[in-house]
């Protein structure tokens, strides 16, 4: 690209920040209550009756269609790292499921007026770059003229009925495994305030860009109960996803987690995405922390929201050991520890221990 369009910041041009776009748990609860009664539909196994990550359709022959989409504003400054974020992050729907993508069409708004052309173009390479690592096609979209710059892609997946994962169907017992670390909302927070160190781009950009792929391996294991991945809610609102779902509360071992580098640093200087506080708004009152965590770290940590974040998984005992393995032969051997388990439905939701 020329100089004038290698200056252009693209956070600059979006009030919102990758998954941080999404709106408030408790604001899209209201928004989805409807009065219109859909008809059963019986080879529909997931819909709108349950908050997952991707619609699936059972095709009639041991096999179901996956349909998903996902789009937001610009998380980073360049062109075609955006476009390769906003890929990764709806591709991974279509893993938290269990599933194989097959195929993508993108989605871009774009302000003709404000962006050059050739911006818009490097965007969609990005996508192209994502969706070539994935092994599918980028096989058309469409476009409109809109104030902020938008991009992400609908994505039809495949899985066999038998290895469908979801986010509501954990059981007592199970251990819970992230495969990504947390804090890239802090780290890109502070990238839009034009503080984020040169050394803590390529790391912000890795964890972004980096397919879930694993989750389609997961699928396969019958010991994986429940599977999602972390995106705008956070860590915290999407396990209380799963645990409501399922109707179970959880033990989250706060230590386990792991957390980008230089996140805990921009903690101590208040740069915190607005979306941490619109979750957290939404969750605080089924939470409960133990003594010994740091519950002011934890409070900007947990309900951070996370873009392409990892896949938070449920297993049961007897089934760890094979997740394990699989994590290690995936070059994941650093999430390979437990970060909690599934307990039985106590008073509050969530208790955090150290």
């Amino acid at each position: 690209m020329d100089n004038v369009t290698t200056e252009i910041k693209l956070t600059q041009y979006s009030h919102g920040a990758g998954c941080g776009c999404k709106i408030a748990p408790a604001v899209l609860e209201e928004i989805l209550k409807g009065q219109t009664i859909l008809p059963d539909n019986k080879m529909l196994l997931v819909g709108n009756s349950s908050k997952d990550d991707a619609a699936v359709y059972d095709l009639g022959n041991g096999t179901a269609l996956i349909s998903t989409t996902d789009f937001f504003m610009p998380i980073v400054d360049d062109a075609f790292d955006f476009g390769q974020i906003a890929a990764a992050n709806a591709i991974s729907d279509v893993y938290a499921m269990g599933g194989k993508p097959l195929v993508a069409i993108a989605i871009l708004g774009w302000p003709v007026d404000k962006l050059p052309n050739a911006i818009a173009q490097q965007v969609i390479e990005g996508g192209r770059a994502i969706c070539v690592a994935a092994g599918i096609p980028l096989a058309g979209g469409h476009s409109i003229d809109s104030t902020e710059p938008i991009f992400g892609l609908a994505v039809t997946g495949i899985l066999n009925i038998e290895n469908l994962k979801q986010n509501n169907t954990a059981k007592e017992g199970d251990i819970l495994f992230l495969t990504k670390p947390l804090g890239v909302g802090i780290l890109s927070t502070a990238q839009k305030r034009g503080v984020l160190t040169p050394e803590l781009l390529p790391v912000m950009i890795e964890q972004m860009t980096t397919l879930n792929k694993i989750g389609e391996a997961l699928g396969s294991i019958k010991g994986v109960h429940a599977m999602t991945d972390v995106t705008g809610f956070g860590l915290l609102g999407h396990l209380i996803e799963m645990t409501d779902g399922s109707g179970l509360s959880a033990e989250l071992n706060y230590n386990a987690l792991q957390i980008l580098p230089g996140a805990k640093d921009y903690l101590t200087q208040r740069i915190v995405p607005d979306a941490t506080y619109r979750n957290w708004n939404s969750y605080s009152q089924q939470v409960k922390f133990e003594p010994g965590v740091d519950v002011m770290q934890a409070f900007s940590i947990l309900p951070d929201p996370q873009t392409n974040g990892g896949l938070l998984i449920s297993v049961q005992a007897d089934s760890v050991n094979e997740v394990v393995a699989l994590l290690n032969a995936n070059g994941l051997s650093e999430f390979a520890t437990p970060i909690g388990k599934m307990i039985q439905k106590g008073e509050k939701t969530i208790n955090v221990l150290p």
